[in-house]
């Protein structure tokens, strides 16, 4: 696979997980590791999961200089337990598909690895890196079952990949399926798939603004209001209003 996202004049770095990783703790501080704590509660983590402080610009700057990493080695980084190696990983998986020239294997694959280890990719950040340029963009002029296999699933992470991914047709103006699975979803318990129902729908509804209304004039009433407010967020102030009154 030939090299790509290497800068003119900068040094060939050894294309394995364990160099990706020596690289992000060169970059680490202990100021963005607690900065990252706003958006991600120690909490809400998977136990032994965490930042070590690398901003995302620069991790997605060393996934660009690790884009011909293996497959083997895109999963060894998928294994750690270290959130922006994951992240890493991802990012280079969504290179690796959206490459220019990008063969079919290489969309295939990275197709493959997405799914079987999507139990590793397993926050909203991980999902929203992935799953718009990875599964999205195979399923392009394929079957779109599996989209709704990922909604019936029982990981939140899952269910937000089916809604995520739909944003590659969104940007083509396709919106059946964002329509589709937003509304199967619509009721979901786990408020990152409840913000992930509001941003396809208000995306969706920017191509096809009588559907939303549509949707929004069926369940308004009774949608979370996490997914409510992110939905309406670019309707005109009179819907607005109309829309979360009627979920008072």
């Amino acid at each position: 696979m030939a090299t790509r996202g290497k800068a003119e004049g900068v040094d060939q770095r050894e294309q394995t997980a364990a160099a990706f990783i020596a690289a992000l703790r060169a970059e680490a501080t202990d100021a963005e590791r607690i900065s990252y704590e706003r958006y991600f509660p120690p909490a809400t983590m998977r136990p032994g999961d965490a930042f070590i402080g690398v901003p995302m610009g620069r991790v997605f700057a060393l996934a660009a200089e690790f884009a011909d990493l293996s497959l083997g080695q895109i999963e060894e980084l998928l294994e750690s337990d270290i959130h922006e190696a994951r992240a890493g990983a991802v990012k280079v998986l969504a290179l690796r598909a959206a490459a220019r020239g990008a063969r079919e294997h290489a969309r295939s694959e990275s197709f493959e690895l997405y799914l079987r280890r999507h139990d590793r990719i397993d926050s909203w950040d991980l999902v929203d890196l992935g799953a718009p340029y990875i599964i999205g963009p195979y399923l392009f002029d394929k079957p779109r079952d599996l989209l709704d296999r990922l909604a019936a699933s029982e990981s939140p992470w899952e269910r937000r990949s089916a809604l995520y991914a739909t944003i590659a047709f969104i940007r083509t103006g396709q919106v059946d399926d964002a329509f589709r699975i937003s509304e199967r979803l619509i009721d979901d318990p786990h408020e990152s798939v409840q913000k992930a129902v509001g941003t396809i729908l208000r995306t969706a509804g920017d191509r096809a603004p009588e559907r939303l209304r549509a949707v929004l004039d069926r369940h308004a009433a009774t949608m979370p209001r996490t997914a409510l407010r992110t939905a309406v967020e670019k309707l005109d102030s009179r819907a607005r209003e109309r829309y979360l009154a009627a979920a008072r």
